[in-house]
């Protein structure tokens, strides 16, 4: 891995236009001509590489993200979604039928939760939930049935964080495919090259990084990509979560700045969860040495993107979260919004967004408290103004106390 470095792939491709362009060009058309039948038949069957028929299929601008985000990722292909869900859901089912296994982290996305929970069950798959961190809990969960290890590279929204490299090892062990979502952290952690054997991302967030685009995509072998677009049988084919070209385009301008922005990402957040952890607060982030797994994930991470732009503080209940994040929002200091990825600070209280699919009991056990608000930090140019503005709206509200920012 020492040589590998994702946005130094995603800065090699070069796609020229069809008339010289140096963006590629966008194919804005659902379906091909052919200048015989047999090469329609021929590219149906999936024969004719270069040839396209319908963009259910695939498409020329879908194909060049495929590639580019193949290249970060450090994967043979990749296969581009309409959405985040898009991408976990036909892959999940691509591996597994009925009277298969998953052993999946307990805190994820509150869509992927609630598909293995309460979706697969009716198509007879069933989902252990463990505490990922503790990988004699994931091994005694696999069963002979089981055929998925799943996680987040780093979890939703308790910044949890996977030794990827450790479940590889039980997912080879045991002849499991393990399937890393990685959307909070991406070129910070290439997880293909930790041993996962699929990497997911929503796209909506980070990589495309401007809150304007829902998509997803799925990177891994050829083998498999080939397996979920196959006509016959393939779940990304047969259920249809189709990126739009002109959406797939968009992404792939914005894929080429990912490296600057994870950087000041990175930047922002270390430099507030430091000052709040600093002034007394409950502040959980991978950065700091207090994060349980700080030494883990700064073994596994490409150094110079950082540690991620996501952060949590706990601020006791949610009548006090809201008043804060409400605050926050009239003073221009972000967004009260879910996603995460945005140039602007965004934040919510995932009990009761993000994470809302999970039942109240759960939450508790796995620690995703009333008073928990999560962050996703922003491109904040002068970052110590940010802090001192959040400070003054914490202070008014109690939140922190004068002793406190005293003792600083």
């Amino acid at each position: 891995m020492k040589n590998f470095n994702p946005a130094d792939n995603i800065q090699d491709l070069q796609y020229f236009g069809e008339f010289g362009g140096v963006n590629p060009s966008i194919s804005d058309s659902s379906t091909y001509t052919f200048l015989s039948a047999k090469t329609m038949f021929d590219t149906f069957e999936g024969n004719m590489e270069g040839c396209y028929l319908y963009s259910r299929h695939s498409s020329p601008s879908n194909l060049y993200l495929d590639k580019a985000l193949a290249a970060m990722e450090g994967t043979e292909t990749a296969n581009v979604s309409a959405s985040g869900m898009g991408a976990i859901t036909p892959t999940l089912l691509q591996l597994c039928g009925s009277g298969d296994h998953i052993v999946s982290s307990r805190t994820i996305y509150g869509g992927t939760y609630a598909f293995l929970k309460n979706f697969t069950p009716r198509l007879g798959i069933k989902t252990t939930f463990v505490d990922i961190t503790k990988l004699d809990l994931v091994e005694a969960a696999i069963t002979p049935e089981t055929k998925v290890l799943y996680c987040e590279t780093v979890s939703n929204p308790l910044l949890e964080v996977a030794d990827i490299a450790g479940l590889a090892k039980i997912a080879k062990k045991h002849n499991l495919k393990l399937v890393v979502d990685n959307t909070f952290s991406p070129l910070s952690v290439s997880p293909a090259k930790l041993g996962a054997d699929i990497v997911i991302h929503s796209l909506t967030k980070y990589i495309n990084g401007s809150s304007d685009t829902v998509g997803g995509v799925t990177c891994a072998s050829q083998e498999f990509i080939d397996s979920l677009k196959n006509v016959n049988s393939g779940a990304s084919m047969l259920l249809g979560p189709t990126m739009d070209s002109l959406r797939s385009a968009s992404v792939m301008k914005n894929l080429r700045t990912l490296h600057i922005r994870m950087k000041q990402h990175s930047y922002n957040a270390m430099y507030l969860a430091e000052r709040f952890e600093k002034d007394g607060l409950k502040t959980v982030y991978p950065g700091l040495k207090s994060h349980p797994s700080h030494e883990l994930y700064t073994s596994m991470i490409n150094p110079e993107y950082g540690f991620g732009g996501m952060m949590t503080l706990d601020v006791g209940t949610l009548a006090k979260a809201n008043e804060l994040m409400e605050l926050m929002q009239a003073k221009n200091l972000g967004y009260l919004a879910v996603s995460l990825g945005f140039y602007k600070t965004l934040f919510s209280a995932p009990g009761t967004s993000t994470s809302s699919e999970i039942p109240m009991e759960e939450q508790i056990e796995m620690g995703l408290t009333d008073g928990l608000i999560r962050f996703s930090i922003g491109l904040d140019n002068d970052i110590e103004r940010t802090y001192q503005m959040m400070k003054k709206c914490m202070m008014e509200l109690n939140v922190l106390t004068s002793e406190s920012v005293l003792m600083e």
